[in-house]
């Protein structure tokens, strides 16, 4: 265990002892979005970014000591375990070196080598490789002549002994570990066209890159165009080296023996070294490159589901579409659906002056503050009919366009079949469009984390990690903002730390039957919510109107007793926080607390005075209202009306390793390649621009045939 913690702590630059609290505090069963938030003084502050990095190592590392463990057994188990093997094993730091280690070990399937063995040929092979015998190599041979065995001639005695020679050479570790090596420095990564037509991969039709410096997104790229059959991809490595390595530890001198085992070992190499390191390193490019479009995909997600929500309006969703029509849903600041109707004016209908009169009627009906328009299909055309159509509105009417992705998965699922049993499959889609501008977060975890449409080739990638990750970042999500016990839907609640799918169901149905809860211990009423969930659960549950106003805010029941002491200290109650007046003055005493006194005189960490102290001064707040809001919009652009040089404000609707694709308002996405993020040097995206930011860009090329457009964001 110690070697797991002093490893963790190197690679994640973290103290050994953080590392050592963190893993009894997950080894005791507690969430990562409880440990990062109540259990700071422990964990000296991780964030649960580095605290899930920290789980992930954990979980590897302890899988890479059983293998190791297996290993040793199974090797002793046939005698022929050894301190060297041993001390191998122990300084192996990755699976694909244990299993270079246990290699010469393995029970073999029939190889040539084996057939050579079963013919008596391992003693020839020995005395070829010890390279001492000066007797002429064929009286040697000669003698291990068996037609019995099916060794009829001294040169198939001899190719017999080549073949054993050759799998002993490939299956020494060392050997194998310097030929990687060699291979990651000096190799490159060749592909060309399998099939002699027009495709998305024809930049690689001809291309060449060193492995150490191609990026993920390339990797990727090319494993799909192989997968596709357009691309025929190949390792170029370095053979001379590789080969020049083998021989130096092979060959001992100029002797009898030496253009035996220079054929052995370049057949050793091309037959049975060279395909299972292509292997490796190709699975090793690929699972890196999954790794980096995995934290891409994470990263986009949490800030797509962390967008600001925009309350206490009535929006109509509008879902666009062709010959199906584009359907409507008003609903409430509640989110309750007020109407919905299917209109139709776009191609082919184009009844235009028939969809006005029903929208006009809808809006004037219930009041609509804001259309919110699906950016899929005839996204463009709608956007064209609703500006049209609120210039013709006396009413100050907004339109923004929100992104769809997933909306259709969720209309046809079990969940929204519950939510509502008695609208249309297709109506539903217009419904998640208008509450995903009021609730995002509320709205997205209905809907497969992969299905979001925020990642990098995201259905290329190990998706059970893929969903490991992303299920992570949905619990962050929505345990950094808090969950409204009374309102929430069992598809939020489940991603509350400590509640699952089948205790988020008995919340509701509790809730159902016996009306609001009241307060937070209420939830131990909760069939099979104990108090172990509880512990987990309860700070990151908000009840509105309740009997405690503390928990209207992130303070844990465990902390109730010191927050009340803190503010007694500053003269203040529980009951003035929900006293807007009084609030402000709260917040004035509590500027001014000295943390260091103050988390002496309390008994308490001063992280978790800060945390308190934090929460006291913004009661009921959630962090998402300083995110940026939505761009409103009240008239449409076309790419037509783009010219280089102009300065526009957009929407970051996607960030991956190459760049960040902005929403400007028209068609299609335009691109701001990574070279012109920022006029300092970017390695990485993320690092400068995040999913729904608002970025002022400038326009500095336009595609008008392939509808791209080429943005700046130095301005």
């Amino acid at each position: 265990m110690d070697k797991i913690i002093s490893t963790i702590a190197f690679e994640l630059g973290i103290k050994e002892v953080q590392v050592k609290n963190t893993i009894n505090l997950i080894d005791e069963g507690n969430t990562i979005p409880f440990i990062a938030r109540y259990r700071k003084e422990v964990t000296g502050g991780l964030s649960d970014e580095i605290l899930r990095d920290l789980g992930e190592r954990l979980t590897y590392l302890r899988n890479l000591e059983a293998r190791k463990e297996d290993v040793k057994r199974i090797i002793d188990e046939q005698g022929k375990l050894t301190d060297e093997i041993v001390e191998s094993l122990e300084k192996a730091m990755t699976m694909a070196e244990v299993e270079d280690i246990y290699r010469p070990y393995k029970q073999k399937k029939k190889t040539r080598a084996t057939i050579a063995k079963a013919k008596g040929l391992e003693p020839l092979a020995d005395i070829i490789y010890a390279q001492k015998e000066t007797t002429p190599i064929e009286q040697i041979a000669e003698k291990f002549i068996d037609t019995e065995k099916g060794v009829e001639t001294i040169e198939e005695a001899i190719n017999g002994a080549k073949d054993i020679i050759a799998e002993n050479i490939s299956d020494v570790p060392e050997y194998r570990k310097e030929i990687k090596r060699l291979c990651y420095v000096y190799s490159k990564i060749v592909t060309k066209n399998a099939k002699n037509e027009k495709s998305n991969y024809e930049m690689y039709y001809k291309f060449e890159e060193e492995i150490k410096k191609i990026p993920s997104h390339r990797i990727l790229a090319i494993n799909r165009g192989e997968k596709e059959e357009f691309l025929k991809v190949a390792i170029e490595k370095p053979y001379e080296k590789i080969y020049n390595h083998l021989r130096k530890n092979v060959v001992k001198g100029e002797t009898q023996f030496t253009t035996i085992l220079e054929e052995t070992i370049e057949d050793s190499y091309k037959r049975l070294i060279e395909p299972s390191i292509e292997r490796e390193i190709r699975a090793d490019l690929t699972e890196k490159a999954e790794e980096q479009a995995i934290k891409v995909f994470g990263k986009n997600a949490k800030q797509l589901l962390l967008i600001a929500p925009i309350r206490g309006i009535t929006v109509m969703g509008f879902d666009p579409a062709y010959r199906t029509g584009c359907k409507i849903a008003v609903i409430d600041d509640t989110g309750k659906v007020l109407d919905i109707a299917t209109v139709y004016p776009t191609e082919p209908q184009n009844d235009v002056e028939g969809a006005k009169k029903i929208l006009k009627n809808l809006i004037a009906k219930h009041k609509v503050n804001m259309i919110a328009i699906g950016n899929g299909t005839a996204s463009r055309e709608s956007e064209k009919f609703v500006s049209d159509m609120i210039k013709e509105i006396s009413e100050t009417i907004y339109y923004t366009i929100v992104s769809e992705a997933g909306a259709s998965v969720y209309s046809a699922s079990k969940l929204a079949t519950e939510e509502y049993p008695d609208i249309n499959v297709s109506i539903r889609g217009a419904i998640s469009i208008a509450r995903r501008l009021q609730d995002p977060l509320a709205e997205l975890v209905k809907i497969d984390p992969k299905s979001i449409g925020v990642g990098q080739y995201q259905h290329d990638v190990d998706q059970k990690k893929l969903s490991e990750n992303l299920t992570g970042v949905v619990e962050d999500a929505v345990n950094s903002v808090g969950v409204d016990i009374n309102t929430a839907t069992p598809s939020l609640l489940s991603y509350v730390s400590g509640i699952n799918k089948n205790i988020a169901k008995n919340i509701v149905a509790y809730r159902d039957e016996n009306g609001k809860l009241k307060e937070r211990k209420e939830l131990l009423k909760v069939p099979k919510l104990g108090k172990a969930t509880f512990e987990q659960c309860a700070g990151f549950i908000r009840i509105f109107g309740g009997k405690n106003p503390l928990e209207i805010t992130g303070v844990h029941p465990e902390s109730y007793s010191k927050a009340e002491q803190l503010l007694e200290m500053i003269g203040e109650t529980t009951k003035d926080l929900l006293d807007k007046e009084k609030l402000e003055t709260i917040r004035e005493k509590l500027v001014r607390v000295n943390i260091e006194k103050t988390a002496k005189e309390l008994e308490i960490g001063e992280l978790t005075l800060k945390d308190i102290i934090d929460d006291l001064s913004k009661p009921g707040r959630d962090p998402r209202e300083e995110m940026p809001k939505p761009i409103l919009r009240t008239d449409i652009l076309k790419i037509e009306d783009l010219q280089e040089g102009m300065t526009l404000t957009g929407t970051v609707r996607n960030v991956i390793d190459f760049g960040a694709f902005v929403d400007i308002g028209i068609k299609h996405d335009g691109l701001v390649h990574i070279s012109e993020l920022s006029e300092d040097y970017v390695r990485n995206p993320s690092d400068v621009v995040s999913v729904g930011d608002i970025v002022k860009v400038k326009v500095i090329g336009i595609d008008l045939e392939r509808q791209k457009v080429k943005l700046s964001m130095k301005i």
